[in-house]
């Protein structure tokens, strides 16, 4: 199992030891750093960043937004960089919900999420393989645009830039269990938000169809701490807002996946606390079993016994959310 560092997008600014936590992960081993975005910081900008101050570990995006870029552009961001690195992008993609697609983005989210990413992929596909003008006859992104507002002008073309590698490996953020399956047939890796090795069964319908060399690379906030409790409270933090608030009351994924785990009472009482503007209660009310199950929390032999039910799944790549040194050391000693 490869172990990631994620650091994911920004808050009020960025942090000033980003660049020093990837070359520390590098140099302790890491096979990858993973940036994100949500309504702020991009995502592959801070990754060039990097890349430029880095030689060895793969970059990830996790994720990149696919409402934010048509399908052409993306595919010029990761071929662009992934020329710059000399082929270490790894390309980590997902849908986001409503909320965010239509009220940041401004764009209707659609009505067929699986198709929509499914033609997306396609497009990227086409591009990252150069073989001929990318033409897709597709519902939400057609190439070349015929639609009764276009010009009908639009020409089919292929990328001038020769990319560094056809198979840049395309992985998706994907939450329900047909996207989950879908992500098996059309893409290179799964990159799940929520993963817990002692409910691997959850997934284990989705990922039945998956191939050979297939990345799973679940998230995990990891701290070696004496106090679990204490150490837990980043991850109940995390998870009241996910489950609270990023989402609609009638239409939340991250809560829908928290259900469907076995939590669906606790799902539904943190949101409505959230909603309601008790947000601390929101958080108090996260279970500290379930905040458990996904992250690695805890002495370093807790960790060490608990990292074991992580190396006995299908996970390939562990990816952790941690800014602390002590901790990306402790990991990189116990696997």
């Amino acid at each position: 199992m490869r172990l990631g560092l994620a650091l994911g997008y920004w808050g009020r600014g960025p942090s000033a030891d980003q660049v020093s936590l990837a070359q520390e992960a590098e140099r302790l081993g890491y096979d990858s750093v993973w940036t994100a975005e949500s309504w702020g910081s991009d995502a592959f900008t801070p990754l060039t960043w990097i890349a430029a101050r880095t030689s060895r570990i793969k970059l990830g995006t996790a994720v990149a937004q696919m409402a934010a870029r048509s399908p052409t552009t993306t595919a010029m961001h990761a071929l662009t960089l992934d020329h710059l690195s000399g082929g270490r992008v790894l390309l980590g993609l997902g849908l986001s919900g409503p909320q965010v697609v239509e009220g940041w983005y401004g764009r209707p989210f659609p009505a067929s999420p699986l198709t929509a990413t499914r033609e997306y992929v396609d497009v990227v596909r086409q591009v990252l393989r150069r073989e001929g003008p990318v033409e897709l006859d597709g519902r939400f992104h057609p190439h070349p645009y015929r639609g009764a507002d276009g010009t009908g002008l639009g020409k089919a073309l292929k990328p001038i830039t020769h990319p560094l590698r056809a198979e840049l490996p395309v992985l998706l953020g994907a939450e329900g269990p047909k996207n989950i399956a879908q992500t098996t047939r059309i893409a290179d890796g799964w990159l799940p938000l929520y993963w817990s090795p002692m409910r691997a069964d959850v997934y284990e319908a989705s990922l039945g169809g998956a191939p050979g060399g297939f990345l799973v690379a679940p998230m995990a906030r990891a701290k070696v701490c004496d106090d679990v409790a204490e150490g837990l409270l980043p991850v109940k933090a995390m998870l009241g807002f996910y489950i609270g608030g990023m989402g609609h009351a009638a239409r939340n994924f991250h809560a829908d996946l928290m259900a469907r785990m076995g939590f669906a009472e606790e799902a539904r009482r943190i949101q409505e606390l959230f909603l309601a503007g008790r947000r601390e209660e929101a958080v108090r009310a996260v279970p500290d079993a379930f905040a458990d199950e996904i992250s690695l929390v805890g002495p370093r032999e807790r960790i060490a016994e608990r990292l074991e039910l992580w190396r006995a799944g299908p996970v390939t790549d562990l990816l952790l959310l941690s800014p602390d040194r002590h901790t990306l050391r402790t990991l990189a000693d116990l696997n």
